[in-house]
């Protein structure tokens, strides 16, 4: 088994949990790491597995997905989160963008393409369904529109790296194109998603994308 590949699912669903592993133990690269039932044991076996990925349900009884997606991003876990769900509403995957998921999409979606959005997110590519990429550029293109942003405050390498992340580039990508440490680049995010006003990378490429804000990296 090679690493970078270990995979932790939350979801209260017994039956489609259970699917759901053994669909990713068919695939010889991935392994399974555990299942958990809930959210607050979800971030406990999180802390105690450190695992690569996380598959997260959204809407839990208990501690929710958006809960457990916070607790697990101030827990400052070095993980993958794809929020895996019924929901396609829009303050549904606007909230979990917002709040650090690195994809989401919707359980109603072929195995195959399950899988081949798993291999994407591990690559460092943010997985959305495809029927919901129209929402979620109109949710926040009107929140944009809402509170009139703009790339003057960024720095040149600041633009650089937005215009990266419009083009769905990793961080470890960036890092090798722009001869600089993976670090580095984090920082660089950090510091560009403060100052535009964004909670997530993701918000920052969709609202680079709709500005045209594309070429470069």
């Amino acid at each position: 088994m090679s690493d970078g590949n270990r995979i932790l699912i939350i979801d209260d669903h017994p039956l489609f949990r259970k699917g759901v592993a053994q669909l990713i133990a068919m695939a010889p690269h991935l392994e399974v790491l555990g299942e958990a039932s809930g959210g607050e044991k979800g971030v406990a076996m999180a802390r105690e597995l450190d695992p690569d990925m996380i598959l997260l349900d959204l809407h839990m009884s208990g501690m929710d997905g958006i809960q457990t997606l916070k607790a697990i991003r101030d827990a400052d876990l070095d993980c993958r989160v794809v929020v895996l769900t019924v929901s396609d509403s829009a303050d549904d995957l606007v909230a979990a963008i917002r709040n650090g998921a690195d994809g989401y999409l919707l359980k109603d979606m072929e195995p195959e393409e399950l899988l081949r959005a798993i291999d994407e997110a591990l690559n460092g590519r943010t997985v959305i369904g495809e029927r919901l990429n129209g929402l979620l550029a109109r949710a926040i293109r009107e929140e944009a529109t809402a509170k009139q942003r703009d790339t003057a405050a960024l720095t040149d390498r600041e633009k650089e790296i937005l215009q990266a992340l419009a083009q769905g580039h990793a961080n470890k990508l960036i890092a090798r194109r722009l001869d600089i440490t993976e670090a580095t680049v984090k920082v660089h995010v950090k510091n560009l998603l403060k100052k535009l006003g964004f909670r997530s990378r993701l918000e920052a490429a969709v609202w680079a994308v709709g500005r045209g804000i594309k070429q470069g990296v």
